[in-house]
């Protein structure tokens, strides 16, 4: 029998709510979640940022991952995961719209980052808001900086090669929809 946990639920709960918001009816699994993380290439990140948090999935593999004094910043606009989020891990601030990602940064005193991981469901947005998007994303990465996108489709491959230098697509089939992580850098 198939049975959610707390944070399942208030995933499927979004999801219900806002499909086009959330992209899934659960969260990322630890497969995924390993496979962001594993595509990250330096080991010495000095900041790092998280779009789309959601429940904390990919947040958990990055916690365990990054130095102790690695910046991370999430954003999740979902406002009681984006709690929840802050409750898990209190020493990543988080903030609710990625559309304002390079304004928030400047406040966070971090001019470009070297690595930004996003679980946002881009296909999902507008075209316009997902320029807007993609235009921030560029601007807040450092020259040679990663981007790390896991999406359910091929569908962003051409938006992508427009503004990144591919490194790779990796297939996780033991997701819930199956996904692909793109692997790029600035």
């Amino acid at each position: 029998m198939f049975s959610l946990n707390k944070e399942g639920r208030s995933f499927l709960s979004h999801f219900v709510r806002n499909p086009r918001q959330i992209g899934s009816i659960v969260p990322s699994s630890k497969r995924l979640a390993s496979a962001m993380v594993n595509a990250i290439k330096d080991e010495s990140l000095n900041s790092i940022v998280e779009l789309g948090a959601g429940t904390g999935a990919i947040t958990r593999a990055l916690a365990e991952r990054v130095r102790s004094d690695t910046k991370v910043v999430l954003f999740e606009k979902a406002p009681d995961l984006a709690d929840q989020l802050r409750s898990r891990f209190p020493d990543y601030p988080c903030f609710p719209d990625a559309e304002n990602l390079v304004d928030v940064l400047h406040k966070e005193q971090l001019h470009q980052v070297d690595c930004i991981v996003s679980g946002l469901p881009f296909f999902n947005f507008s075209s316009a808001l997902r320029e807007r998007l993609l235009d921030q994303i560029y601007t807040a990465l450092k020259p040679g900086g990663q981007f790390i996108a896991f999406q359910y489709s091929l569908q962003m491959k051409l938006l992508l090669l427009e503004r990144f230098e591919f490194e790779d697509i990796r297939f996780v089939p033991l997701n819930f929809p199956p996904a692909f992580v793109y692997c790029c850098r600035k």
